[in-house]
């Protein structure tokens, strides 16, 4: 699946890059400003967007997969979408995930845990694959690992439940999970809302479910 690169995505994957050159220009101190952290501990409105164009400098990895991701669903989403509504949904999900993250974190602080900042694309990147699975569920990929083709509607469920097994159990700490989680959540309520759909009522407020950009 090698989509059309459109032009939202491509400056998204723009700003993605620049900003993680930003970063390793200019270090922690940097960060300490755009990251998300948590309530009291250096936590800025600002933040709840802004970490969303952080990754980890320690490695290429972190920025990688979510740019490949972001490249993916992306392209395929702002076909359909349009440029302006695509935007929305992913900000949307960033900020959607740096919420559910901030409760979270304060759950976490307040149980004796260190504070910590959280970075990355990946909460938006979730709303990017809730929102493919949901518009292309019968899609069939191939996705690494795995040696076979599946469905979006499948992927999608497989990495929810991955998400929330890790999020409970620990088993992969240094992950924010339930940012994941979240941008998934305001991702579905996001285009629950546009179709009308409950917990939404009234007439239908998103655009038709296929719209081509040509």
């Amino acid at each position: 699946m090698f989509p059309r690169l459109l032009p939202v995505t491509r400056n998204l994957l723009i700003a993605n890059v620049g900003v993680y050159l930003l970063q390793l220009m200019l270090g922690n101190a940097f960060q300490a400003w755009f990251a998300l952290w948590p309530v009291g501990h250096g936590f800025m409105p600002w933040q709840l967007l802004t970490y969303g164009f952080l990754h980890d400098t320690s490695g290429l990895t972190h920025l990688l997969f979510n740019m490949l991701a972001l490249y993916m669903f992306g392209s395929s989403l702002e076909q359909t979408w349009g440029p302006k509504r695509f935007l929305t949904y992913f900000l949307v999900c960033i900020v959607g995930a740096g919420l559910l993250q901030l409760i979270v974190g304060w759950w976490m602080v307040s149980a004796g845990a260190l504070p910590y900042a959280t970075v990355g694309a990946s909460g938006g990147v979730f709303g990017l694959l809730l929102g493919y699975g949901m518009l292309f569920p019968n899609q069939r990929m191939i996705v690494f690992p795995l040696p076979m083709e599946i469905k979006a509607r499948t992927l999608v469920i497989f990495y929810a439940v991955l998400a929330l097994v890790l999020g409970f159990t620990g088993l992969q700490p240094g992950v924010a999970h339930f940012a994941h989680l979240g941008g998934m959540l305001f991702g579905w309520l996001m285009i629950r809302y546009w179709r009308g759909q409950p917990p939404f009522g009234g007439r239908r407020r998103g655009p038709p479910r296929m719209r081509v950009v040509k």
